[in-house]
């Protein structure tokens, strides 16, 4: 007989489950009984392999294996078996299990190795064959209670080894009786056995309702699912569903993202383009930036053409980290998911995301991360006085929000314009009012945009750069050396802003700027009192003053029209004069910008989005996965748009080698999330992948539902109100180097990262106890005090601790209590990641769900080595191996270490 291994298919796998596996069911595996050791002295590790052999087949299909049980004959498997929907499972359908005795875990011989041809098992190098015993799925799923005792025979059949219990059961539904409960029988705790199996990996109804599922289609795709019974403290079983998901937003988002950046650098090309004649010096500066930015586009072209080529999988490996053409792309994002269904209270789902910390991985570390090249940047920027004019980064900011002030306000303008003379021509006076109401209005937000001291000073430079300008004081701004005497004779801040010194030419009009935008309020009253006559005049009661000016009154009484479009053509012109002054002058700063520092600003401008890039995909997923768990829970949607969300990402990195230019990455990547807004919208197309929009500086997700969906949310969200979100970053580094770097090395940036994020977190719920109603917040109420959680954080941040875990465990926690996202991320989100997820699921288990004591370690175990996990590492390396070394993991925290034959040398 042929035997081959097949896995839990996992690009089969589908997230609905099918109609015909509408009634889900799984079983597990659980105990084996008085088996017969190979020798009277060795205690027995066994763990049981079950193989599938289809109707009308005589191949055995190697599916799946429980964990090992160490030193007893009595085995208690906490690991259960899960069939995807759409695997072909039959009444006719074999289930084998076969119990095999490990006499060497060091090696990895449970699930990966492949035995021969007609070997025989008992000779399989590390294991040895204790017995088996075979069943058809009809005769589990018709017996009386759902449950077969089974012979564990030798291979010929003859002799007997022990007894297997198999039980069919619905994951959902309540056991009643004895059958839920633990008996006791000498020194083993057992219960009768119960062999899973499983035809749908998504979860029951009352957490997931099929009308939401579309949406977590059109994000999560490849389910892995594993089950797991553990025992609680009261002897009852909890049962377990992990569940780990890919999500296609990994290559959605990086190409959504690429698209606009290549959009809004080919306006600022252009702008710069139609700045106007410059003199010599600004010009060849000018043609020189253009130069590099062309350059710079096309990279971003090649990369969003190869995204758009690529036909691989739905994550990026932790193996392609490094590749150039995937730089936007997160490493390893896969949501990680935990639904308990504990006998004292409902189904309880737990989520967090895991990926890779976002970081510019093919770009390296041998200069620090962005945070130092950010500072060394500015640093740099501000000696270069001679060649050009220094503008403070929250100069350039704003000068890049005037410019998109004049993209969206100038077309609006002469859109209500156009509407207004509409509503003229038809005579229609409350139109004409709300047409009007809607002008004013934009033309408002207009002005008060361009009343900045930043366009006056950068029209004045501007005025210096142009040709033919001849000043009593030299054409470039003064040396920074003078100025920066001249401001300490002045005792003014160290901050030098040039633009303010630049030399003044007695025959520059400052006041011709103020004259200009003055002008289009000044046409806007035009408007304004021309509508009031018109409407005036459109009464039955004529006004007094009217009557005695009969030429004033014959003259309203004209064509509406007529009387209003040479004043609407005055106002587009003003705000035509505004427009051109205002864009040449910002355009101007965003030169000086670009010249200061070339190439260096482009390349760090590309490593931040890319960073950038790598967070937002991991925060869309996090909010869209947030939004569905809880579209039911009005406390939640009110949070949602009243304050907004907590996003806490949990970091592992360490602060020594290349980590730390990671972790100078990730630190600004995630601050940089504070740019991002959501807005949620109904939609009736079957498209729900996420819309972005917006620029560097702002940008605003869509997030579209189905009409069931959108129904149930406040009115305050339908409305189109933007949800905030609020990013904080906690890092403790665990690992060896982490070590080196407390002892001899510097630790500042973990623990400033820290502090500034404490302070950040302690604001968030400041507000949101300024501004939630209590009954809206039963999370903070009913068990631990968060305000001694947050004093209890505060007190571990302050206190000189090596590897101080609890600082990420309080963190965890208050991000749980306030409703927000949690995110785990290490340098691939692989190992390290692997190890404090599996231990927060565990804690969760025992402290809110009062997982057995006992078998705290065991679950622990339990995971690592047969959960999703170990399968993540899997489709990442090609190998079921953490890649630790038992060196290594001397240096490791007690509960991050992996159980043994679960690590080793891997190539990641």
């Amino acid at each position: 007989m042929d035997i081959k291994e097949e896995r839990a298919p996992e690009e089969e796998q589908q997230f609905i489950p099918s109609a015909q596996a509408d009634s889900y069911a799984e079983s597990k595996l659980t105990t084996c009984k008085d088996l017969v050791a190979p020798t009277r002295d060795r205690k027995l590790n066994t763990f049981v392999q079950i193989t599938v052999v289809h109707p009308g087949e005589q191949n055995q299909t190697r599916y799946t294996s429980t964990e090992i049980v160490e030193g007893t004959k009595d085995p208690l498997f906490l690991t259960g078996v899960t069939f995807p929907p759409d695997y072909p499972i039959y009444e006719e359908t074999k289930i084998k299990l076969t119990v095999y005795d490990v006499k060497d875990k060091s090696q990895d011989t449970v699930r990966t190795s492949i035995l021969a041809e007609n070997k025989d098992p008992r000779t399989d190098s590390g294991r040895s064959f204790l017995g088996s015993a075979t069943f058809k799925v009809g005769e589990l799923v018709k017996s009386e209670e759902q449950q077969l005792t089974l012979s564990l025979r030798s291979l010929d059949g003859g002799k007997t080894f022990g007894t297997i219990d198999v039980r069919f059961i619905n994951m959902g539904k309540t056991e009643d009786g004895e059958s839920n409960q633990i008996t006791t029988d000498g020194k083993e705790q057992k219960i009768k056995t119960q062999c899973a199996l499983v035809y749908s990996c998504s979860s029951p109804e009352n957490i997931i309702n099929k009308d939401n599922l579309p949406l977590l289609n059109a994000v999560l795709k490849n389910p892995i699912c594993k089950l797991y019974t553990f025992p609680t403290s009261d002897n009852k079983w909890m049962y377990i569903r992990e569940q780990m998901f890919e999500s296609n937003l990994s290559f959605h988002v990086p190409k959504e993202l690429i698209n606009l950046h290549i959009k809004e650098d080919l306006k600022r090309n252009q702008d710069l383009k139609e700045l106007g004649e410059l003199s010599p010096h600004w010009d060849n500066m000018r043609k020189n930036v253009i130069a590099h930015c062309d350059q710079m586009l096309i990279l971003y072209q090649n990369m969003l053409s190869e995204l758009g080529k690529y036909t691989g999988s739905s994550f990026k490996s932790s193996c392609s980290k490094g590749e150039k053409t995937l730089e936007f792309v997160p490493i390893n994002l896969h949501l990680q998911r935990m639904l308990v269904q504990d006998p004292c209270i409902k189904d309880v789902l737990y989520d967090v995301i895991t990926v890779g910390a976002p970081a510019a991985h093919f770009q390296g570390f041998k200069n620090g991360g962005l945070q130092k090249l950010l500072n060394k940047f500015e640093a740099e920027r501000r000696n270069t006085g001679y060649q050009c004019i220094y503008y403070s980064p929250e100069n350039t900011a704003k000068a890049r929000e005037v410019l998109n002030n004049i993209n969206q306000l100038q077309p609006l303008i002469s859109s209500h314009a156009d509407m207004l003379l509409n509503s003229a021509k038809q005579q229609l006076p409350e139109s004409l009012k709300n047409s009007l109401k809607m002008l004013s209005e934009t033309t408002e937000l207009f002005v008060h945009a361009f009343k900045d001291q930043l366009i006056r000073s950068a029209l004045l430079a501007l005025y210096t750069a142009r040709p033919g300008c001849v000043l009593k004081k030299p054409t470039l701004p003064r040396s920074n050396t003078e100025e920066n005497s001249e401001q300490q004779n002045q005792d003014h801040p160290s901050q030098i802003k040039r633009q303010d010194s630049i030399p003044h030419h007695s025959e520059y009009d400052e006041e011709e700027w103020d004259r200009v935008w003055a002008n289009v309020g000044k046409s806007l009253n035009c408007i304004i009192s021309m509508v009031d006559r018109l409407i005036e005049k459109n009464t039955p009661t004529i006004s007094k003053e009217n009557e005695k000016e009969p030429s004033s009154a014959s003259h309203i009484s004209g064509d509406w029209y007529e009387q209003l479009y040479p004043l609407t053509v005055t106002l587009n012109d003003c705000i035509g004069e505004v427009v051109t002054r205002a864009k040449e002058s910002m355009s101007f700063v965003l030169l000086q910008e670009l010249a200061c520092c070339l190439p260096q600003c482009l390349t760090l401008t590309l490593r931040r989005d890319i960073v950038f890039s790598q967070a937002l995909a991991g925060l869309i997923c996090g909010f869209i996965i947030k939004l569905h768990s809880n579209l039911c829970d009005q406390g939640f949607l009110q949070q949602l748009h009243t304050v907004g969300l907590i996003v806490q990402y949990e970091g592992l990195l360490s602060t020594y080698s290349d980590e730390i230019g990671m972790l100078e990455d990730m630190a600004v990547g995630i601050s940089d999330l504070q740019k991002v807004m959501f807005k949620i919208t109904e939609t009736k197309s079957d498209d729900l992948m996420p819309v972005i929009t917006g620029r560097r500086e702002h940008y605003i997700i869509e997030i579209k539902l189905p009409e069931k969906m959108f129904e149930l949310l406040p009115q305050e969200i339908k409305d189109g109100k933007l949800l905030y979100v609020y990013p904080v970053l906690f890092n403790v580094g665990i690992n060896e180097q982490q070590t080196l770097a407390e002892r001899f090395g510097d630790t500042s940036l973990q623990e400033s990262l820290n502090q500034e994020n404490l302070e950040l977190l302690k604001e968030y719920y400041k507000l949101l106890m300024e501004k939630m109603p209590p009954d809206c917040l039963p999370h903070f109420q009913e068990q631990n005090d968060l305000k001694g959680l947050l004093e209890n954080l505060h007190q571990n941040i302050q206190t000189k601790k090596r590897k101080n875990v609890e600082i990420m465990w309080l963190a965890a926690t208050i991000c749980r209590k306030l409703n927000g996202v949690r995110f785990t991320c290490c340098k691939s989100a692989k190992d390290r990641t692997s190890m404090s997820v599996t231990l927060e699921q565990c804690s969760i288990l025992r402290d809110e769900h009062q997982l057995h004591k006992d078998f705290f370690v065991r679950a622990l175990d339990c995971m690592r080595r047969q959960g999703c996990r170990i399968e993540n590492v899997l489709k990442n390396i090609k190998c079921r191996k953490y890649a630790f070394n038992m060196i290594q993991l001397m240096a490791f925290p007690k509960y991050y270490r992996p159980p043994e034959g679960t690590y080793g040398k891997a190539d990641t």
